[in-house]
Protein backbone atom coordinates (compact mmCIF):
# COMPACT_ATOMS: atom_id res chain seq x y z
CA UNK A 1 0.00 0.00 0.00
CA UNK A 2 3.16 2.46 0.64
CA UNK A 3 4.13 2.49 -2.88
CA UNK A 4 0.77 3.95 -3.97
CA UNK A 5 1.25 7.30 -1.89
CA UNK A 6 2.99 9.51 -3.58
CA UNK A 7 4.42 13.32 -2.64
CA UNK A 8 1.70 15.90 -3.02
CA UNK A 9 -0.10 13.06 -4.58
CA UNK A 10 2.04 13.13 -7.77
CA UNK A 11 5.79 11.57 -7.40
CA UNK A 12 6.84 8.74 -6.20
CA UNK A 13 10.14 8.16 -4.68
CA UNK A 14 11.33 4.57 -6.29
CA UNK A 15 13.96 5.96 -8.23
CA UNK A 16 15.32 8.52 -5.59
CA UNK A 17 18.42 6.23 -4.25
CA UNK A 18 20.99 7.55 -1.77
CA UNK A 19 24.20 6.71 -3.63
CA UNK A 20 26.12 8.36 -0.77
CA UNK A 21 26.62 5.28 1.83
CA UNK A 22 27.54 7.65 4.45
CA UNK A 23 23.92 9.48 4.10
CA UNK A 24 21.65 6.68 3.45
CA UNK A 25 19.94 6.62 6.99
CA UNK A 26 19.91 10.38 6.90
CA UNK A 27 18.03 11.11 3.42
CA UNK A 28 14.44 10.00 4.15
CA UNK A 29 12.59 9.37 0.87
CA UNK A 30 9.58 7.46 2.32
CA UNK A 31 6.37 8.99 0.47
CA UNK A 32 4.10 11.29 1.82
CA UNK A 33 0.94 12.78 0.52
CA UNK A 34 1.45 15.55 2.73
CA UNK A 35 5.15 16.41 3.87
CA UNK A 36 4.09 17.48 7.11
CA UNK A 37 4.41 15.63 10.25
CA UNK A 38 3.80 18.55 12.89
CA UNK A 39 6.33 17.64 14.74
CA UNK A 40 5.76 14.37 15.55
CA UNK A 41 9.62 13.47 16.08
CA UNK A 42 10.77 16.69 17.86
CA UNK A 43 12.57 15.42 21.35
CA UNK A 44 14.00 12.27 20.41
CA UNK A 45 17.66 12.13 19.55
CA UNK A 46 18.77 11.70 15.50
CA UNK A 47 15.06 12.87 15.04
CA UNK A 48 15.08 14.52 11.88
CA UNK A 49 16.63 11.17 10.02
CA UNK A 50 12.52 10.23 9.98
CA UNK A 51 11.89 13.44 8.51
CA UNK A 52 11.03 12.79 4.91
CA UNK A 53 13.96 14.76 2.43
CA UNK A 54 11.00 17.56 1.16
CA UNK A 55 9.91 18.38 4.32
CA UNK A 56 13.42 19.26 5.62
CA UNK A 57 13.47 21.54 2.66
CA UNK A 58 10.83 23.29 3.37
CA UNK A 59 11.47 23.44 7.20
CA UNK A 60 14.81 25.44 6.05
CA UNK A 61 12.48 27.67 3.93
CA UNK A 62 10.68 28.58 7.04
CA UNK A 63 13.59 29.63 8.80
CA UNK A 64 17.06 29.48 6.03
CA UNK A 65 19.59 29.94 8.76
CA UNK A 66 21.98 32.69 10.12
CA UNK A 67 25.25 34.23 8.06
CA UNK A 68 27.21 35.24 10.79
CA UNK A 69 25.32 37.09 13.83
CA UNK A 70 22.77 38.53 11.09
CA UNK A 71 19.74 36.98 9.07
CA UNK A 72 20.38 35.89 5.84
CA UNK A 73 18.41 37.49 2.54
CA UNK A 74 15.08 36.42 4.26
CA UNK A 75 12.38 38.46 4.32
CA UNK A 76 10.25 36.29 6.85
CA UNK A 77 7.64 36.28 5.10
CA UNK A 78 7.47 32.49 4.98
CA UNK A 79 8.39 31.62 8.62
CA UNK A 80 6.04 29.40 10.41
CA UNK A 81 3.92 29.23 7.36
CA UNK A 82 4.16 25.73 6.29
CA UNK A 83 1.91 25.69 3.67
CA UNK A 84 2.63 28.20 1.66
CA UNK A 85 6.45 26.88 2.19
CA UNK A 86 5.08 23.57 0.91
CA UNK A 87 3.37 25.26 -2.38
CA UNK A 88 6.94 26.67 -3.26
CA UNK A 89 8.53 23.20 -2.82
CA UNK A 90 5.66 21.98 -5.08
CA UNK A 91 6.28 24.84 -7.39
CA UNK A 92 10.12 24.28 -7.68
CA UNK A 93 9.04 20.06 -8.09
CA UNK A 94 6.92 21.28 -11.18
CA UNK A 95 9.60 22.73 -12.60
CA UNK A 96 12.56 20.27 -11.98
CA UNK A 97 10.87 17.61 -13.53
CA UNK A 98 9.20 20.31 -16.61
CA UNK A 99 12.93 21.19 -17.69
CA UNK A 100 14.86 17.75 -16.45
CA UNK A 101 12.15 15.43 -17.78
CA UNK A 102 12.78 13.10 -14.68
CA UNK A 103 11.30 12.53 -11.28
CA UNK A 104 12.43 16.00 -8.96
CA UNK A 105 12.54 13.92 -6.20
CA UNK A 106 15.45 11.85 -7.30
CA UNK A 107 17.07 15.26 -8.60
CA UNK A 108 16.50 16.59 -4.92
CA UNK A 109 18.23 13.69 -3.49
CA UNK A 110 21.39 13.75 -5.80
CA UNK A 111 21.74 17.36 -5.30
CA UNK A 112 21.39 17.15 -1.52
CA UNK A 113 24.32 14.40 -2.31
CA UNK A 114 26.26 16.81 -4.35
CA UNK A 115 26.15 19.63 -2.24
CA UNK A 116 26.77 17.97 1.58
CA UNK A 117 30.18 18.94 2.35
CA UNK A 118 32.75 16.09 3.95
CA UNK A 119 35.15 18.36 5.81
CA UNK A 120 34.85 21.89 7.25
CA UNK A 121 37.31 23.99 9.79
CA UNK A 122 36.87 24.78 13.34
CA UNK A 123 39.05 26.79 15.67
CA UNK A 124 40.69 24.84 18.64
CA UNK A 125 41.98 27.46 21.16
CA UNK A 126 45.73 25.86 22.74
CA UNK A 127 47.81 28.12 24.68
CA UNK A 128 45.73 31.08 24.94
CA UNK A 129 46.21 31.13 20.80
CA UNK A 130 43.42 29.85 18.30
CA UNK A 131 43.98 27.72 15.86
CA UNK A 132 42.13 26.36 12.65
CA UNK A 133 42.00 22.57 12.23
CA UNK A 134 39.81 20.41 9.80
CA UNK A 135 37.28 18.31 11.14
CA UNK A 136 35.36 15.26 9.23
CA UNK A 137 31.23 16.94 8.89
CA UNK A 138 29.11 14.40 10.81
CA UNK A 139 26.33 12.99 8.43
CA UNK A 140 23.50 14.91 9.98
CA UNK A 141 24.89 17.90 9.40
CA UNK A 142 26.18 17.24 5.97
CA UNK A 143 22.55 17.14 5.04
CA UNK A 144 21.44 19.65 7.33
CA UNK A 145 24.34 22.37 5.49
CA UNK A 146 23.26 21.11 2.07
CA UNK A 147 19.54 22.39 2.48
CA UNK A 148 20.83 24.96 4.68
CA UNK A 149 23.03 26.56 1.76
CA UNK A 150 20.16 25.79 -1.13
CA UNK A 151 17.56 27.55 0.62
CA UNK A 152 20.19 30.82 1.13
CA UNK A 153 21.04 30.41 -2.36
CA UNK A 154 17.47 30.92 -3.59
CA UNK A 155 16.91 33.77 -0.83
CA UNK A 156 19.69 35.48 -2.67
CA UNK A 157 18.42 35.09 -5.92
CA UNK A 158 15.22 35.74 -5.30
CA UNK A 159 15.10 38.39 -2.71
CA UNK A 160 14.14 42.14 -4.07
CA UNK A 161 14.17 40.55 -7.57
CA UNK A 162 11.91 39.53 -10.25
CA UNK A 163 12.30 36.19 -10.05
CA UNK A 164 9.92 34.13 -7.45
CA UNK A 165 11.49 31.92 -4.78
CA UNK A 166 10.03 28.79 -6.34
CA UNK A 167 11.85 29.46 -9.72
CA UNK A 168 15.35 30.67 -8.09
CA UNK A 169 14.62 27.17 -5.53
CA UNK A 170 14.03 25.34 -8.57
CA UNK A 171 17.02 27.00 -10.26
CA UNK A 172 19.50 25.94 -7.21
CA UNK A 173 18.56 22.21 -6.87
CA UNK A 174 18.81 21.56 -10.72
CA UNK A 175 23.05 23.57 -10.61
CA UNK A 176 23.30 21.34 -7.26
CA UNK A 177 22.04 18.29 -9.07
CA UNK A 178 24.49 18.94 -12.17
CA UNK A 179 27.38 19.71 -9.64
CA UNK A 180 27.55 23.18 -11.21
CA UNK A 181 29.87 25.97 -9.17
CA UNK A 182 27.37 28.57 -9.86
CA UNK A 183 25.17 26.75 -7.56
CA UNK A 184 25.47 29.06 -3.87
CA UNK A 185 25.61 25.47 -2.38
CA UNK A 186 27.91 23.74 -4.40
CA UNK A 187 30.51 26.98 -4.36
CA UNK A 188 29.78 26.58 -0.55
CA UNK A 189 30.84 23.40 0.14
CA UNK A 190 34.26 23.41 -2.25
CA UNK A 191 35.36 26.44 -0.64
CA UNK A 192 34.68 24.77 2.92
CA UNK A 193 36.87 21.69 1.65
CA UNK A 194 39.33 24.23 0.14
CA UNK A 195 39.83 25.59 3.52
CA UNK A 196 39.82 22.10 5.56
CA UNK A 197 42.71 20.88 2.83
CA UNK A 198 44.78 23.85 3.86
CA UNK A 199 44.48 23.64 7.86
CA UNK A 200 45.24 20.56 7.99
Amino acid sequence: MESEIKFFNRWDTKTAIVADPGLVKYITTSPRLMPKTGARYAGNRFHKSNTSIVERLAAKLMCSGHKSKKHLMSSGHNTGKKNSVLRIVEKALETIEAKKNINPISVLVKAVENAAPREEVIAIEYGGARYPKAVEVAPQRRVDLALRHMTQGAYQKSFNKKVSIAAALADEIMMAFDNNVRSVSIAKKRDLERQAASSK
